[in-house]
């Protein structure tokens, strides 16, 4: 008999095969709901665990359902998910734009292209983004560590 215990679940994988839940059902689900779309032995505490902790993140919305909750999703798949996350991070600092710009600094050249294309500018002057001297308004040195626009 081995005395090595059994591995740990990683992180948010639970709270991942939830959502996956929610998002298939496309209505509102309780618990039980939830217990039963994830067919595997999980305790229907657990779920309502679970669920107390994605509402107190915002991630799913509630309403009563007699005595219990009912939940909906409050982002639409995977990509809203990480957005979301994306957008918790952004505002736990004051200083917004040295954020974004050692995010920008970061990105591949492929990702670069790609955010310059969703934000309508495929020509490399930032979409309404003039800082008057070519770099975040911070002083700071810009993307990639230059001092005038990215390009691509």
């Amino acid at each position: 008999m081995s005395d090595v215990p059994p591995a740990r679940r990683p992180a948010g994988e639970l709270e991942a095969e939830v959502l996956a839940a929610l998002w298939a059902a496309r209505e509102p689900l309780t618990p039980q709901d939830v217990q039963t779309a994830l067919g595997r032995a999980l305790a229907r505490t657990t779920v309502a665990t679970i669920l107390a902790r994605l509402h107190d993140k915002g991630t799913v919305e509630r309403t009563r359902a007699g005595r219990a909750y009912a939940y909906t999703p409050t982002v639409q798949d995977r990509a809203g998910l990480a957005a979301r996350r994306m957008h918790t991070e952004l505002g736990r600092e004051a200083d917004r734009s040295t954020v974004l710009a050692r995010f920008v600094s970061d990105l591949s050249g492929e990702d670069e292209r790609l955010l310059r294309e969703l934000l309508g500018d495929g020509t490399g002057a930032g979409a309404g983004a003039d800082t008057g001297g070519g770099g975040p308004p911070d002083g700071s040195a810009g993307p990639r560590g230059a001092t005038g626009p990215v390009t691509p």
